[in-house]
């Protein structure tokens, strides 16, 4: 069976990104698939939008783009209209990269002179304010960003940060433009193109920024963003916000959650579900340090601990950690050691659990995402509805899960309320 052309094309650089940002289509209407990785197989759904979820954040600048750029020539295959690079909404970047250089080579690929750059995404209280990015109430260097194990954020200007990655000009849409509405953004957009200026951010510190915003990116091949800006875009395609989009297959199965996030809103979500009774297991990295025969050890002790518990309802499993013992940590194993350490011994807990009999898993933290979803071999998911801003659920087929398949969902460590772990188990509908 032909299927429609896809109206969008999304590339993510990590994996909770890509489904922020397609649980922002899906509650503006948009029928959505998350891949893992570049697709090798047909989609499974006929949608009007597809996120192609990378790992590619923090990698060399040159693996990204490769990564970027394979990606978007599948989406061009397929007929897409418009492409959405989308990155973190605390930008997350270095001054090498990645944001900068993926962005050119999307823009040099498809042979555009300009596209606009916004992490805005204020359901979760990202603004940007003359082109400054704020988390909360305070600039993103003073939100906990500044120490981020592999991106530190010390400078809030989102303009001199993109500047240092890029080798166009980069300039800015101030609110006073934005708050005027799309006609006024459009003449600001060429006004910029005629000086030169190659990429722009863009203000916006509330939903109706955004949505003034989007009539006016219409027409632009490329955009770049957090996921904010993607409550703007069905619109501009005749769709509109409808149940039907969001609509999964019913629950079932036992439930777990696994963490290897350090951010301070996951730490505050694990204190809670702990405070609240439930069962939870800490993993020690340095436990770890043995290499994979240590990191067996930690995952059979780890399932073999789950195994009786999980008929009582949802467990914990977590490596979630203060700044300053997972400065401890890296001095002893290195920054990358450490962290893959991780990563890789959550997503093996993971798997267990799932061949355990759990059907129901939330994973925190963005890099144990993405190894979580490589073990459990999900290469696409349907998106589903949101639990809290930018965190949606999600069902996937998985041959640890033969038979329906099983839900899931992958919250940015920085996302979600502080009962985020307990409140997403009771939103899902029982099959």
């Amino acid at each position: 069976m032909s299927r429609a052309p896809l109206k969008l094309g999304c590339i993510a650089d990590d994996f909770t990104g890509a489904t922020d940002l397609a649980n922002n289509l899906v509650r503006a209407g948009m029928r959505v698939v998350q891949t893992i990785g570049v697709p090798g197989e047909p989609l499974a759904a006929d949608v009007d939008a597809v996120v192609v979820a990378l790992k590619s954040r923090t990698i060399a600048p040159a693996d990204a783009i490769a990564q970027s750029l394979a990606a978007l020539a599948w989406l061009q295959a397929q007929g897409v209209r418009q492409f959405y690079f989308k990155y973190c909404s605390t930008f997350d970047s270095t001054a090498e990269g990645n944001i900068g250089p993926v962005a050119e080579a999307l823009m040099d690929a498809l042979g555009t002179d300009f596209t606009i750059a916004t992490p805005a995404f204020p359901d979760n209280k990202r603004t940007v304010f003359k082109g400054y990015l704020f988390a909360g109430d305070g600039l993103l260097n003073e939100s906990g960003m500044q120490n981020h194990p592999l991106t530190p954020m010390t400078d809030p200007n989102l303009v001199r940060v993109l500047q240092a990655q890029t080798k166009r000009r980069v300039g800015l849409i101030d609110y006073n433009v934005v708050a005027q509405g799309a006609d006024a953004v459009r003449a600001r957009i060429a006004a910029l193109r005629a000086e030169g200026v190659g990429l722009a951010v863009v203000d916006a510190i509330s939903n109706a920024d955004l949505l003034r915003m989007g009539p006016a990116l219409a027409d632009l091949p490329l955009l770049t963003a957090g996921s904010g800006v993607a409550i703007a875009l069905p619109a501009n395609f005749g769709l509109a916000p409808s149940p039907q989009a969001a609509a999964l297959p019913g629950a079932q199965g036992l439930q777990a959650v696994v963490s290897g996030s350090c951010s301070v809103a996951t730490n505050q979500q694990v204190a809670h579900f702990i405070a609240s009774g439930c069962p939870a297991r800490a993993i020690d990295p340095l436990q770890l340090a043995g290499g994979p025969e240590a990191s067996a050890r930690v995952v059979a002790d780890a399932l073999a601990w789950a195994q009786p518990l999980l008929a009582s309802g949802p467990v914990l499993v977590y490596s979630t950690a203060e700044p300053a013992a997972v400065k401890a940590i890296q001095d002893q194993l290195g920054v990358a050691e450490a962290g893959a350490l991780v990563e890789h011994t959550v997503a093996a807990i993971a798997r267990g659990l799932v061949a355990l009999g759990v059907r129901q898993l939330v994973v925190a933290g963005g890099e144990t995402s993405g190894a979580c979803v490589q073990a459990l071999e999900i290469s696409q998911m349907q998106i589903g509805p949101q639990i809290d801003p930018g965190v949606p659920w999600c069902h996937a087929a998985s041959p640890v899960a033969p038979e329906a398949g099983l839900h899931l969902t992958l919250k940015s460590g920085n996302f979600g309320s502080v009962d985020f772990f307990s409140k997403a188990f009771g939103q899902l509908s029982p099959a």
